[in-house]
């Protein structure tokens, strides 16, 4: 009796670096959260509770990269999925604008409460739309090249989103979602003057919505000079920017930083970068810089390499979308941006965002398994 044996297919192992350059950053961010955590709870039975809230997000997220990275992300190239995705998403914004449903904190209604967490649809969103744009750009390289029957009809559903997330306010997840979905179109082949107009249409629009209310008026205001406002809008870069000066070039030491002593509001989210430069000094900032950048190299890299236009299509939003809120959030921080609440991806505080990140990580990994041996 003949035995038939089938032959194991070996299943191309997972782009290294770029996993190694995540672990990375979620090192450096653990500690740096520590840093600006632990000595201002120091003494109570929550000294160490947003890092151990961190250490359950990348536990979590862990078993969703595992499963992201294995599950082939051809999956996300299904109608139902798409749709479902995009479904909840809109669903999710909607119900976080409803007063009583949605969590209303220092003004904003971003988050919505499940059990015993809270998470902000938002972070959802932005995922949600990268695998849409995938989906509809795939296939669509001639339609781009018309301005109002190509470009305009793929910026539909972000535009939606970016107006419901508006009503929050959050223009910048907002404005993240308009940003990384003009990147994915102009990497999909839409004309350069096409893109213009969109960029000049959305600098109109973000001038006229910072410009409309008092506050969001006086926040962009002290942006350009945060030390005449320190009293007011302009307190919180003011005493960020101290934190990088008294950083130096190689910084004060671990823990040994001031301003997060109840000076800096929010060391732990929005301006965790500005522990980064008090506790390592301009060294520790270009370090976690060049990571970021390096991060973004090697994603585009396993873009640029797979052969399959969604899965490069795919690969290249979730990275332009990660890349895009690191580099925004550092802006802010350092006073060459308006002041927005944008956390900082694997370093700020947030164990659900984190966990999403690292499971969208996980099809960028998956993908990487998919790409040929020499770059496009």
């Amino acid at each position: 009796m003949k035995v038939l044996q089938r032959a194991k297919v070996k299943q191309k192992p997972v782009d290294k670096t770029f996993l190694s350059l995540m672990f990375c950053l979620m090192a450096v961010g653990l500690v740096t959260l520590l840093s600006a955590t632990y000595f201002q709870a120091q003494g109570t039975a929550e000294a160490l509770a947003e890092v151990e809230k961190q250490l359950l997000g990348i536990l979590v997220g862990g078993g969703a990269m595992s499963f992201t990275m294995r599950m082939h992300y051809s999956f996300f190239r299904r109608k139902q999925v798409v749709l479902t995705l995009t479904g909840i998403s809109l669903l999710l914004l909607v119900l976080v604008a409803i007063p009583g449903i949605g969590r209303s904190v220092n003004g904003s209604r971003r988050w919505l409460g499940v059990g015993g967490f809270t998470f902000q649809p938002g972070e959802i969103a932005k995922y949600a739309t990268v695998i849409l744009l995938a989906n509809i750009l795939t296939g669509r390289e001639r339609k781009l090249q018309s301005f109002f029957r190509g470009v305009l009809p793929v910026l539909a559903v972000p535009a939606i989103m970016f107006l419901l997330i508006l009503e929050q306010p959050n223009l910048s997840t907002a404005g993240t979602i308009i940003i990384v979905s003009v990147i994915m179109v102009m990497l999909a082949g839409a004309r350069w003057k096409h893109l213009g107009v969109l960029g000049v249409l959305g600098a109109v629009v973000g001038f006229y919505y910072a410009w409309s209310a008092e506050y969001r008026r006086e926040r962009l205001l002290s942006f350009l000079d945060p030390f005449a406002k320190m009293s007011d809008e302009g307190y919180q870069l003011s005493q960020s920017l101290i934190a990088f000066g008294s950083g130096g070039l190689f910084g004060m030491g671990l823990g040994q930083g001031r301003q997060k002593f109840a000076y800096l509001p929010y060391p732990e989210s929005d301006f965790i970068f500005a522990i980064v430069g008090e506790d390592f000094g301009l060294m520790g900032c270009l370090t976690v810089i060049c990571l970021f950048a390096a991060f973004m190299f090697a994603g585009m890299r396993i873009a640029m390499r797979c052969e399959d236009r969604f899965g490069c299509l795919l690969a290249a939003g979730i990275v332009s979308l990660i890349s895009v809120q690191a580099f925004i959030n550092m802006g802010v921080v350092v006073g060459i941006l308006p002041t927005t609440g944008l956390p900082l991806p694997f370093f700020s505080a947030g164990g659900t965002s984190l966990s999403i990140t690292m499971a969208a990580v996980g099809i960028v990994l998956n993908v990487s398994r998919a790409e040929s041996s020499h770059i496009l």
